[in-house]
């Protein structure tokens, strides 16, 4: 990501309620994706690697790791080829 969108990004999260509401509102994928990809690198594979573990194509393991409306069960799957369970821990607000 350039300097630049970091910075209108900083700014943007300063001053306006309504785009920080809704960045706000994508933790929970922003959350998931950085744990998939967290746990490739430890498992030190790259997503071709996992792709043909899981019988699919790179780009599908790129959509399952941007976190959006991904299943629990690829979730499983996607954790059983990286040695790995799903863990849900539900949090108060």
């Amino acid at each position: 990501m350039g300097k630049r969108i970091l910075e209108d990004h900083d700014a943007w999260m300063r001053d306006d309620a309504e785009y920080r509401e809704a960045y706000e509102a994508l933790e929970p994928e922003f959350a998931v994706a950085e744990a998939l990809v967290k746990a490739r690198s430890e498992a030190g594979m790259t997503q071709a690697d996992v792709a043909a573990l899981l019988g699919v194509k790179q780009p599908a393991v790129a959509r399952i790791e941007a976190g959006k409306n991904v299943s629990l069960k690829t979730l499983e799957k996607y954790a059983k080829v990286l040695g790995r369970r799903i863990k849900i821990d539900l949090v108060h607000v």
